[in-house]
């Protein structure tokens, strides 16, 4: 157990972990602004990605359906808990709407998928490439709705949907792979480049990201110490335990198996803040478990890949 821990250390965080040092490093020492480069993966590097996968990926109906279940029921689950222990610690509305949010949504893109590539190789890729595409739907459609229940409307959630390139690129690769088309070879490859390029990139951002929380140089509010601990336990606990139930109950198989209980079992989404920020929804403490659950999964992730690799 302890070798096959630290040759999953060595194999898969170590390569994942430069990038992300130097992320750390370009923030602390260049003070690095990574808005722009944000905005290249967003629109860029990720359609890239989700296109050239979905174009090639080895999956079956069965993956589509088993994920579809797995994401809806995981929400539903993940939400029942959030509400549960927001009453049981008597949280105000903004430490619950935060709550939701780190209960509900995982770093699935930016951290899952390198990390799903180099711990289950290709296939893992392509099985999780599914289920990445419904977390960037629901994210901006559900996570709305978590983050300001009384500024929700359908038709911002649906316009939110649709302005994600993400969307269009999975539409045209389902299509191109639908009808048999190929795409030149010279194009495949310009796409296959930059979809190669996504994950240094995204994981540079993340350490940027994670160095720039100032959550814990500021003072406790109340509820916030609460909530903190709360979320924590539910994203690093709780949400690992619920995924294997679901899984178990879907009788989910094979690679898809690990895969979707990884991914479900990832640290606190960056954008969580972004909604938290953007709707009160106690931006203090959802910052600070991304920070920690970001750090503790470097730890309790490779163990979760050597239990169920």
């Amino acid at each position: 157990m302890f070798t096959s821990f630290f040759i999953t250390l060595y194999h898969v965080f170590l390569p994942i972990s430069l990038p992300v040092i130097g992320g750390i490093l370009l923030k602390r020492f260049r003070d690095w602004d990574t808005r722009p480069l944000s905005a290249f993966s967003l629109y860029i590097l990720s359609p890239a990605l989700i296109f050239h996968t979905l174009l090639h990926a080895e999956i079956t109906w069965s993956d589509v359906t088993s994920t579809f279940w797995f994401s809806l029921l995981n929400l539903i689950a993940l939400w029942a808990l959030a509400e549960l222990v927001s009453r049981v610690f008597g949280l105000g509305a903004p430490e619950k709407a935060g709550l939701t949010l780190v209960s509900t949504f995982t770093n699935c893109v930016n951290y899952g998928l390198p990390l799903v590539l180099l711990a289950f190789g290709q296939l893992g890729l392509d099985k999780a490439s599914v289920y990445v595409i419904g977390q960037m739907i629901i994210v901006n459609t559900v996570g709305i709705f978590f983050a300001a229940r009384s500024e929700f409307t359908v038709k911002n959630a649906l316009l939110s949907v649709f302005r994600m390139p993400t969307i269009y690129a999975a539409v045209v690769a389902i299509i191109l792979r639908s009808s048999g088309i190929q795409l030149p070879e010279a194009l495949d490859e310009g796409v296959s480049m930059m979809a190669a390029g996504y994950s240094p990139i995204v994981l540079a951002i993340l350490g940027a990201q994670m160095l720039r929380s100032k959550g814990d140089a500021e003072p406790w509010a109340p509820n916030v110490h609460k909530a903190f601990w709360a979320g924590t336990v539910v994203r690093l606990v709780g949400a690992p335990v619920l995924a294997w139930i679901i899984l178990k109950a879907l009788q989910v198989e094979g690679t898809l198996f690990p895969v979707l209980l990884i991914l479900a079992s990832m640290p606190t989404a960056v954008n969580a803040v972004i909604l938290a920020e953007q709707f009160n929804a106690s931006p203090q403490f959802v910052s600070r478990c991304i920070l920690w659950t970001t750090a503790a999964s470097m730890v309790f992730l490779p163990i979760m890949i050597v239990m169920f690799s």
